[in-house]
């Protein structure tokens, strides 16, 4: 894992930044958080949610180069089952400014329609070809921009479960984001997604998990947006989800990707935010060991 340095990165969303943290929360600048992730000595980002960087590709791209910092594409809610919207003008628009601000990846999730990540709908199997069609046309899409497509699996998505996944990987070639927390809090081992699609992993969400509180969102005492304030996610190698074992895993069977800290956090001000960096320095550190 000699190069594993150089391909750690950060996310928005571990400062605070992303769409299910609602307008009325505080939201770090974007120039400061650059510059918080230049200070980390990191040389990639996501780029979080729409209108967090400058929405001209071009202009996205000088801002990300004036930090010294490659931008990686991000997280992007799509609505994929449904009859009567058709999800690609949106996602043409976004590949658009990705393919200009330097973008390799877009990371879709098949969002469910309802509030936040708290429930989704049981779909038939009408609803699951109109999803896999969907996703297919995306994917052509991306790669017409040079852009690599993942999914990634998600508590409150319609890809969630270890049998979901299956279903994913065999009815779309899409290349899998494998998060290690939403994982977890499946109810699925990092390390036994690692192990059994490894040559389908083309991008990396870390994330370690307190176990003890990810069994209360399995049982339903703690829907997930909750479980963000009592503490289920912490600063990797602290928790339970085996991230040295997986990173190891997937080392092992060629993977060359990145591996992207990212924690989701909740900041309601600026005070919030030393303790959020002093999490992902410490997440750092944590992956600076596994060389």
């Amino acid at each position: 894992m000699s190069d594993l340095a150089s391909r750690i990165a950060a996310a928005p969303i571990s400062w605070g930044v992303w769409e299910a943290n609602g307008a009325s929360g505080w939201t770090v600048p974007a120039a400061q958080y650059l510059q918080s992730v230049k200070d980390l000595g990191l040389k990639a980002t996501e780029f979080g949610p729409e209108g967090y960087l400058p929405d001209d590709g071009d202009e996205r791209k000088a801002m990300l180069d004036s930090y010294g910092l490659e931008g990686l594409g991000c997280f992007v809610p799509i609505m994929l089952f449904k009859e009567d919207y058709d999800p690609l003008p949106e996602v043409e628009h976004i590949l658009d400014v990705y393919e200009k601000a330097g973008a390799s990846t877009i990371i879709c999730a098949a969002i469910s329609g309802g509030k936040g990540y708290d429930d989704r709908p049981v779909l038939d199997e009408k609803g699951w070809d109109t999803l896999f069609t969907n996703l297919d046309r995306i994917c052509a899409a991306a790669r017409t921009h040079h852009i690599v497509p993942t999914l990634h699996h998600h508590m409150g998505t319609m890809i969630q479960t270890a049998d979901e996944i299956d279903k994913l990987l065999e009815r779309s070639d899409i290349g899998l984001c494998l998060d290690t927390g939403h994982a977890t809090i499946a109810g699925i081992k990092p390390l036994d997604l690692a192990r059994k699609h490894a040559d389908r992993v083309t991008f990396v969400h870390l994330k370690d998990v307190h176990n003890e509180v990810a069994a209360k969102v399995q049982s339903g005492e703690l829907s997930y947006m909750d479980s963000l304030s009592q503490g289920i996610f912490c600063p990797l190698g602290e928790g339970d989800a085996q991230i040295a074992e997986m990173i190891d895993t997937l080392e092992k069977a060629g993977y060359t990707g990145w591996y992207v800290m990212e924690q989701d956090a909740i900041l309601s001000s600026g005070d919030d935010l030393p303790a959020a960096v002093a999490d992902v320095k410490k997440s750092l550190d944590f992956l600076h060991t596994l060389h």
